[in-house]
């Protein structure tokens, strides 16, 4: 990666980074979610937004694997 990959890469991790703060400050109000019958603690909103992308990002890969094994499994 060049001078220049590098400089863009380390200018979009720190928008990143602000925008994720940003995000979470402004999203301090309390909420509680019932899922399936089950309530949760009062919690400020980001800290649900930002567990299921966490989740999400732990699972698509995941889907993604399984995926491409099921069509490997088919060509053979």
């Amino acid at each position: 990666m060049g001078k220049v990959g590098r400089i863009f890469l380390g200018v979009t991790l720190i928008a990143l980074i602000l925008s994720i703060i940003a995000f979470v400050l402004e999203n301090q109000q309390g909420v509680a979610l019932s899922f399936l019958g089950r309530i949760s603690a009062k919690l400020p909103v980001a800290v649900f937004v930002v567990l299921a992308l966490i989740v999400g990002a732990l699972i698509g890969p995941f889907l993604g694997v399984l995926t491409r094994l099921a069509g490997q499994s088919r060509r053979l």
